[in-house]
Parts: C-alpha cells; structure tokens; sequence
C-alpha cells in the first residue's frame, strides 16, 4: 500500500530511528516497502538496508534529485517521504489507513503532513520556537514529511531533481485546500 522513501547522507542512527518507528507499520501491513536512498553511497547505510530489509539506492546527486529517483523506483500507489531522523507517533498506521482510505473514496486528491513535535531532547527552544513561527506563517515544513498518492505526486510533477527547494515547492504547488494535517505527531531529531 505504502512506499516510504528516506533521504540519507550516510549517517546510521537518525536512519535506524525512523526505520525503527516504521516497524509496526511493516507488521500491520501498512508499509510495502521502505527505500534509502544514500547520497554518500555509504556501506554503512547499506548495510543498514540489508539488516532492515529496505531497498537500498545510491545516488549521486542533489537532494531533490534523490527524493525524485526515491518516488520513480518505489512501487507503491502511495508515497511517504521522511527525513532520517524523524520519528513517528506510535498512533501514525490508524490514521495514515484512514487518511488512504479517505482519499481513496473521495473526489478530491489530497496530501498530508504530520503535525511537528520537538524532541525532547533539543537543547535550542529559540530555535524551535522561531522555526514554529515560521511554520504558522509559511505551512508545513519539508521536515513534516509527506504522505501523498502517487498519481497526485506525478501530476504535480513530483520533486524537481534541478530544484534546491524542491520539497518547499511541492508543499507550496499542494497549498492549504488539499493538503491535510494528520494527528500524529512527528518528532524532528
């Protein structure tokens, strides 16, 4: 049902905590398939994929361009794009189902975005606090991911791999009237 595509520049432990939030998904059915796509063509996120039973893609080239070659290899009708390091709330599989489902028996096409959560962990509330601001002018961030059909995706035109904004500009081309903001939470590392 769900393709999930998953930037990385080679680092191994924002990757395996997102992998990790994945896992229930995988078991409930929800999750077909997960792609890394590794821009450091690192052994170590290969290996990552291996253990994790991901589809691994090295790719040299920019980050919209691996988004783009992520979404063109994935094979599932629907397209979730996360950032490594992002973590979902454990309630993210009932309501991405019922968003696909919705969607599915509606007229019109919809994308969505989790809501942000700062990680307990951050030691920069200014920071956040600012980014927040931004995000309540602006929309959603990238760092939100992105839950999306794959028919949609490609009539948008998908991520322009020439784009470095590539991602800003596919939120912005969605706009308020079809994008939706789930729920559940996304924790940003």
């Amino acid at each position: 049902m769900l393709s999930v595509i998953i930037p990385t520049d080679g680092v191994e432990h924002t990757t395996v905590a997102t992998l990790a939030a994945l896992v229930p998904g995988a078991a409930a059915g929800v999750v077909r398939e997960v792609l890394l796509v590794d821009r450091a063509a690192s052994d170590t996120i290969a290996r990552v994929a291996d253990v994790a039973g991901c589809n691994y893609l090295a790719f040299a080239g920019t980050h919209s361009a691996a988004l783009a070659a992520g979404a063109k290899r994935a094979r599932g009708p629907w397209l979730m794009f996360l950032h490594a390091g992002a973590v979902l709330d454990s309630g993210w599989i009932e309501e991405t189902t019922q968003f696909i489902q919705m969607v599915s028996v509606g007229d019109r096409p919809r994308a969505a975005v989790f809501r942000y959560a700062r990680s307990p962990y951050a030691s920069a509330p200014l920071r956040d606090s600012l980014k927040f601001l931004a995000r309540t002018v602006t929309g959603p961030s990238a760092e939100q991911g992105l839950l999306i059909a794959r028919d949609h995706y490609e009539r948008l035109g998908g991520h322009a791999p020439e784009s470095r904004r590539a991602e800003a500009r596919l939120l912005r081309q969605l706009g308020r009237s079809s994008r939706t903001m789930l729920r559940s939470r996304i924790i940003v590392a």
